[in-house]
């Protein structure tokens, strides 16, 4: 049965494909999951020829999950989850500066529902919405994942209101799944000085992949997380939430429990060969950072080498009393010694890399230090460690955790199209703090491949292959939770149109 699901998503993609094939390549998906549009709107004269002029993005996708752990008990399920998805994305010619843009997303999944509890399913549980199966037993999700209007009648700006994808070092659409990560807000992106980007962002709630409906930014919602109600499948629970930073615990503190989230960027390469990056957020009464980062460039002719360091300081404007310093939140009270400050999320990361270029071959040599005060909190799908030390399904952001990575990239380009195969891997190495609620040292082996079919370059096939190996096997017997080693399997089908 699970073979025959596999098979109906495959058939499914390729068969539309090949009755929607388009003349050329409207769009296409890089490594990181980030679209690219490729065909420029129009400009009109006329409010009615806005709508008419307007173009149609398809995508049509399969996923395919297997999930093996080295050893199956009451929390640990080696699964087989197969999905299919569409969206479709309406971007309108610009009329005086303005345009608008409507993406509407669905998926369905497929799984053993008698073997596999949904609250066991790992990556896969993107691919539907745990909080509504829960009631209703649905596995399929239809959601508005974009509805914004536009204005770029000022040069160089463009303003987005609505629900919209924000990339930033914080906040990303992160659209590796069935759908993207959107938030509802404001937001501006300025072009006007040359060799600089400057981003400003009012986010007033989040809608998480594996999510139908907004949310707070910044709150676990543990109003009821019974069997058959899971509130907390319904807010913030993603990986890098804050446990603590919950709907109980911000009401006993008399905080809001629908802060928004405020960014501020700036990229600047106005120095040759230098590349310089900051970003912030703020959420008012709870948690800020700061993000600087330079790259320097030394080019040989032939090939290059790129130094580059990052620093992350992280403020605690009042989380840290409402949820300590773990992310793990109230679990972290059955080893309150872990953290100097158990009540403080004062925290920073230094971290630095070398990157060197020979043709279309990419070497990155990366380490991460998550200095030994409190977790990084960062639950919008932009990781702290991304560039350096980030490998897929591989966390690495709690404090006192030192990480070193070599990764290799070969055929790597910015255009989302990869005639020749795209290839990254790595091999992560990551040292905890045993003395935390969970140690966790190990070795993370990743292998990543891109390809467009030759000749129907709208169609695109992902494998990525991931295993962890921990060094230590730790049960910690109080958390009732034990770490075992697992493969985590993803292939994946995309056809664009």
């Amino acid at each position: 049965m699970k073979a025959k699901f596999i098979a109906v998503g495959i058939i499914f993609t390729i068969f539309s494909a090949v009755v929607l094939n388009a003349d050329d390549v409207k769009q296409a998906i890089k490594a990181n999951g980030q679209l690219v549009y490729n065909k420029t709107q129009k400009q009109v004269d006329s409010f009615s020829g806005m709508f008419q002029e307007g173009e149609f993005y398809g995508r049509l996708r399969n996923n395919n999950f297997y999930f093996e752990w080295d050893g199956e008990d009451s929390d640990h399920s080696t699964h087989l989850v197969s999905a299919f998805g569409a969206s479709i994305v309406y971007k309108s010619a610009k009329y005086s500066g303005f345009d608008v843009s409507l993406g509407l997303y669905g998926s369905k999944s497929f799984f053993n529902e008698k073997n596999d509890p949904i609250g066991l399913i790992k990556p896969a549980k993107d691919t539907l919405s745990r909080y509504n199966y829960t009631r209703t037993g649905s596995t399929s999700m239809g959601v508005i994942g974009q509805a914004n209007i536009n204005y770029s009648g000022i040069r160089g700006t463009d303003i987005v209101l609505g629900r919209q994808l924000f990339e930033s070092f914080y906040t990303k659409s992160n659209d590796t799944k069935m759908v993207p990560n959107t938030f509802d807000g404001l937001t501006t992106t300025i072009n006007s000085l040359p060799y600089h980007t400057f981003k400003l962002a009012y986010l007033a709630q989040q809608k998480l992949r594996d999510h139908t409906t907004s949310h707070s930014v910044l709150m676990y919602d543990d109003r009821d997380t019974s069997e058959g109600v899971r509130t907390n499948w319904n807010a913030n629970d993603d990986s890098g939430m804050h446990k603590g930073i919950s709907y109980k615990n911000l009401k006993a503190h008399g905080k809001s429990t629908s802060s928004p989230l405020m960014v501020a960027e700036v990229n600047s390469e106005a120095i040759e060969n230098l590349k310089v990056d900051i970003s912030s957020y703020y959420v008012p009464e709870l948690l800020s950072s700061v993000m600087a980062e330079v790259n320097y460039k030394l080019d040989f002719g032939s090939f290059s080498v790129t130094p580059g360091v990052r620093y992350i300081k992280q403020f605690d404007n009042g989380a840290g009393s409402v949820g300590g310093a773990s992310l793990l939140g109230d679990l972290n009270s059955t080893n309150p010694g872990g953290y100097k400050d158990i009540d403080s999320l004062d925290a920073q990361m230094i971290a630095a890399r070398v990157v060197a270029k020979f043709g279309s071959y990419k070497i990155n040599l990366g380490y991460t230090n998550i200095l030994d005060e409190a977790d990084l909190v960062t639950p919008w799908r932009g990781f702290p460690t991304s560039g350096y030390t980030r490998s897929m399904g591989a966390y690495n952001w709690e404090a006192n955790t030192q990480s070193y990575r070599v990764e290799l990239v070969v055929n790597a380009n910015k255009l989302g199209v990869y005639r020749d195969i795209f290839i990254q891997t790595s091999v992560l190495y990551t040292d905890v703090d045993e003395d935390k609620t969970v140690g966790k040292d190990m070795i993370y082996y990743y292998a990543g491949f891109v390809q467009n079919i030759p000749g129907f370059e709208e169609l695109q096939w992902r494998l990525r292959l991931g295993y962890a190996d921990y060094i230590k096997t730790v049960e910690v017997k109080d958390l009732n939770f034990k770490l075992n080693n697992y493969l985590d399997s993803r292939f994946e089908l995309n056809y664009l149109f």
